[in-house]
């Protein structure tokens, strides 16, 4: 459905973001009637200023309405949260130091490695001095105040635990997203909500072994569909830990709408589930402010230092 001409931006969206969806897909998105699910998120980070989102995708604020939404037990512990890291880390290993406000900031500190504490600190000052949101244009990171926390590292210790992602469309899961070896030989497994896999993979190549479905599945689903219902989309990440299920991260941009689909069928198809629960497409951004597309990032042409910061974050992936 289109969006309609009143909820559009008053400006035309920056070139920026368009260049970099067109040099990941071959076309530019279309950003008046999205219909893929790529080209939905896109519509989402560039028009729309839900004012919980931040909150939710905030590390360390979103623990508190998990907790009063879920209960307790499903929150990893924060150890620490602040802006000045300490000369030495007191907190027992193995543990895991990551920003509030970024994705793919994090290190992770295990028992028996090394570590040249002084090197991590100056990475974390790098993550709260640089603005993360205009790099892909990601409104929502803008409004969350930047700080690092650290939390025990769950599972094992010696291996990041699965990552399960779950694709809430309308407070119902439809799909389920498995990341398996996150740190070294990055697997993906795409399944529906009955844990039958699905024949696609998605920016990372698919895991041909059997994966099987997590002890606490049931639960996982029940809370995220409950994390879920208020919004159109929104994937909820949680873990399972010997049975025992975590919650992990609120995703409103997943992979900042860059993510591909191979077939690229598989696009418009979870992209339908999305735009099902759109009964009023602009309403969201006509609430919230569609102009106001231009806070973090006025520029209307691309220099070659943003493609190239861009192009780097996309290709750490």
């Amino acid at each position: 459905m289109p969006y309609p001409e009143q909820c559009r931006p008053r400006r035309a969206p920056n070139v920026l973001p368009r260049l970099i969806y067109f040099w990941r897909f071959g076309r530019l998105p279309d950003l008046a009637a999205p219909r893929r699910f790529s080209e939905l998120v896109y519509a989402r980070k560039l028009f729309e200023r839900d004012p919980r989102w931040p909150k939710l995708a905030d590390k360390v604020a979103v623990k508190a309405h998990v907790a009063a939404t879920l209960g307790g037990e499903w929150v990893i512990p924060t150890l620490w949260h602040g802006t000045a890291l300490p000369d030495t880390p007191p907190w027992p290993r193995p543990f895991v130091l990551k920003s509030s406000h970024a994705s793919q900031q994090n290190v992770f500190v295990r028992d028996g490695e090394s570590l040249d504490w002084a090197a991590e600190r100056r990475r974390a000052a790098r993550w709260l001095r640089r603005p993360y949101a205009p790099l892909l244009h990601e409104w929502l990171y803008s409004e969350i105040a930047p700080q690092l926390l650290v939390e025990p590292l769950i599972g094992c210790g010696r291996v990041l635990p699965v990552d399960y992602k779950f694709f809430v469309f309308g407070g119902r899961v439809e799909f389920i997203q498995v990341d398996l070896d996150r740190e070294h030989r990055h697997r993906r497994v795409m399944l529906d909500r009955a844990w039958r896999r699905l024949d696609l993979a998605f920016e990372f190549p698919a895991d041909p072994r059997p994966v099987m479905p997590p002890a606490s599945l049931d639960r996982m689903i029940a809370a995220a569909e409950t994390l879920g219902a208020p919004h159109d989309f929104a994937r909820i990440d949680l873990y399972d830990v010997a049975g025992r299920p975590y919650f992990g991260e609120f995703t409103l941009y997943p992979g900042s709408g860059l993510d591909r689909f191979r077939p690229v069928s598989w696009d418009l198809h979870f992209g339908s589930y999305w735009a099902e629960r759109q009964s009023a497409p602009c309403q969201a951004a006509r609430r919230y402010g569609s102009s106001a597309i231009g806070t973090i990032g006025t520029a209307t042409g691309a220099t070659a230092a943003q493609v190239r910061s861009a192009r780097r974050w996309l290709m750490m992936r």
